[in-house]
């Protein structure tokens, strides 16, 4: 490889930022857990689900980043502008709720993943995993930690590689992922509820546009004049930094469910109860060390996702209380925000340490994460919908329309998981 070549690659890695970390905190122990099971329950019939989510999800992070960086602002306080106080807080309870609980899941993984290797107790780990994170939120300023998140993103290309260890049979992926097969089954939609909940997350919205904010902030364009002569390369610049990221999260996860379906569904594995099973879909490929790789991919996606999911939160109360708040400023400075993160990771940390199963927990965790997005969706379109939203972020109309079609899918999702199971009892 030629210098040259070697310096493009480099400029272009060091170009991708929170896009990059927001696909990459997508795939986190959540994520690989609720894909797992699809792959395991349902084999290849749910892998167009990561074909169909890769443009919805892309357009929203465009859409919550765009309007971070315009308005120099987080998505709390912009939401804020379109509706009442009373469901601005509804909506940032919803999403400090959810993301603990993402928290404790992601902890208790972690805890799981160390135990098959080194054995052990699952909640001393988790409570030790949950020290080392605020540790680094606390310490570590956003743009130096930002550089090792981007790192840790590649240990979920052992996927990947796995799928490429075995045979696989194409002709059956292909059709599966271009041709949507669903029926009205509880099961089902509950699958399809939690893989959607997991690759579209809310917390991801605001902490896409917090950090596009932080570098609206820190960037030399102060002055309204640059942003507008300025838009549209910064516009490219997001697009590209956040369709990276999407790409690289959705086709991780496809190759998850692809993994695990060709794997622990063909040999009479349909439902993952312990993590154990769920990392025999990479002995193909890590054969005695399938254990150790499958817990460097969750400790890994771990270390990236539990930062983002209490950062995003404290973002989303300082914002929505107007407190002073950045990850980019020491602790003594923004009391009230380093608050909201510890609160948010201890109080995973502790979750962690119930009874309830580490992969049960992760699967229900992705379920939530789909109910809450349904409304900080339509929230979110609001802000970019009326007068003042189409003059000042100026987004393309097919952008937009994606982004209400992913909000109109969500629901949609859910109004039908809700109808089947009121069918079932009746």
């Amino acid at each position: 490889m030629s210098d040259r070549s070697f310096l493009q690659r480099w400029s272009f890695w060091r170009a991708l930022g929170p896009g990059l970390i927001t696909g990459a905190a997508d795939d986190d122990p959540s994520g690989i857990a609720t894909y797992s099971q699809a792959g395991a329950q349902f084999g290849f019939a749910l892998t167009w689900t990561m074909f169909l989510t890769l443009p919805f999800m892309a357009a929203i992070q465009i859409i919550s980043a765009w309007i971070g960086w315009r308005t120099r602002r987080g998505l709390t306080r912009n939401i804020a502008r379109r509706l009442p106080r009373s469901a601005l807080y509804l909506i940032v309870a919803l999403l400090v709720v959810a993301n603990t609980i993402n928290i404790a899941a992601d902890l208790a993984a972690m805890g799981e993943a160390v135990r098959l290797v080194m054995g052990g107790g699952i909640i001393y780990y988790a409570l030790g995993f949950g020290a080392i994170c605020l540790t680094a939120e606390i310490l570590v300023p956003y743009h130096r930690y930002a550089g090792y998140l981007k790192f840790l993103s590649l240990t979920l290309l052992v996927y990947v590689a796995a799928a490429f260890s075995i045979h696989l049979p194409w002709r059956e992926v292909l059709w599966s992922t271009l041709v949507p097969s669903i029926w009205l089954d509880r099961d089902l939609l509950l699958t399809i509820v939690a893989v959607f909940g997991t690759t579209i997350s809310p917390y991801l919205f605001f902490w896409q546009a917090a950090q596009e904010a932080e570098e609206s902030r820190l960037s030399h364009a102060r002055q309204l004049a640059d942003h507008v002569r300025d838009g549209q390369n910064y516009f490219r610049r997001i697009s590209i930094d956040t369709w990276t990221g999407m790409i690289f999260s959705n086709l991780v996860a496809f190759f998850i469910i692809v993994t695990t379906g060709a794997t622990l569904h063909t040999q009479g594995i349909t439902h993952i109860d312990t993590a154990a099973q769920a990392a025999e879909a990479l002995r193909p490929v890590a054969g005695e060390l399938t254990f150790a790789l499958f817990a460097a991919g969750i400790i890994g996606t771990g270390l990236l996702a539990v930062p983002v999911l209490a950062g995003s939160a404290a973002y989303a109360v300082a914002e929505a209380f107007k407190l002073q708040g950045s990850l980019e400023l020491p602790a003594s400075r923004a009391l009230g925000f380093y608050a909201v993160v510890s609160a948010a990771t201890l109080g995973g940390a502790f979750l962690s340490a119930t009874s309830i199963d580490p992969i049960a927990m992760l699967f229900w965790t992705a379920v939530i994460n789909g109910v809450v997005a349904v409304p900080i969706m339509l929230a979110t379109m609001l802000v970019i919908s009326g007068r003042r939203g189409r003059r000042l972020f100026a987004l393309p109309r097919w952008l937009k329309a994606l982004g209400w079609i992913a909000a109109a899918l969500m629901a949609i999702t859910l109004i039908l998981l809700l109808w089947s199971m009121i069918s079932e009892k009746t």
